[in-house]
């Protein structure tokens, strides 16, 4: 009798599965299954990584292309009217695009880019504010578009 319960045992095809947790092969499978879980999640990390470090960096870009074009703008509007009440707009104005030309654009892993992000939208407020202007920094899907 024991040898036919053994070998119902033997051939019955869910035996095996059942009694998997006591194989050998099953450390085996289990660092398989992980390794080609953690190598699976690399890739799309790093896919999902680069995709929203592009976007993010595209956002960053417009912001700070449309900020140098204001104030270019505005110091260009400034030079044409000769007059001593401009200086000092025309200076903060000169400062704000010194900040925008020594922002570490091509260093997207310096440590001060946030604070740099921050002083530069502190200038545009301080530049808004002499020339009682109210900008509405926007893109739009129609383009890039200023308000005032």
């Amino acid at each position: 009798m024991e040898s036919a319960g053994r070998g119902k045992q033997e051939g019955d095809l869910f035996h095996s599965i059942v009694m998997s947790e006591e194989r050998k092969d099953l450390t085996k499978f289990h660092g398989e299954g992980y390794e080609e879980g953690f190598a699976e999640g690399r890739h799309v990390g790093e896919s999902e990584g680069k995709r929203y470090g592009a976007a993010y960096g595209a956002r960053t870009g417009s912001e700070i292309g449309c900020y140098l074009g204001f104030a270019l703008t505005w110091s260009v509007l400034l030079s044409q009217c000769p007059d001593d009440r401009h200086s000092k707009k025309s200076k903060v104005l000169d400062s704000l695009v010194g900040i925008i030309q020594n922002f570490p654009c091509e260093d997207p892993t310096n440590a001060k880019l946030e604070e740099d992000m921050a002083r530069m939208r502190g200038k545009v407020t301080q530049v808004c504010a002499m020339l009682n202007i109210q900008p509405d920094f926007r893109v739009c899907p129609e383009g890039a578009g200023l308000s005032f």
